[in-house]
């Protein structure tokens, strides 16, 4: 079984190209993957740690929460994606 120290360098290399997105892209679309992906580095780390608090045993919770939370994530992405792109066009019919 793989260390629970990997896990989190996994998880820390995530919000570091998150942070790092967010705090130097201009683009709409960029910030929303941005967002993306540190949604992503949370939900490493969630079941990360709820399959290392106990030994032998892996928390179902866990990872419930997290496929919930990436159903979540995805419709709100796809609205702020549909948002974006329709404010994109309607610029481009102005003028």
């Amino acid at each position: 079984m793989i260390d629970l120290s990997y896990y989190i360098i996994f998880a820390l290399g995530l919000y570091t190209i998150g942070i790092y997105c967010l705090a130097t892209k201009r683009n709409m679309i960029r910030l929303i993957l941005g967002i993306e992906i540190l949604i992503n580095a949370a939900n490493v780390s969630f079941v990360a740690f709820g399959a290392y608090a106990l030994p032998g045993f892996v928390d179902p919770l866990a990872h419930a929460i997290t496929i919930i939370s990436i159903g979540i994530s995805g419709s709100v992405s796809a609205v702020a994606l549909i948002l974006v792109l329709d404010v994109r066009e309607i610029r481009r019919l102005r003028g």
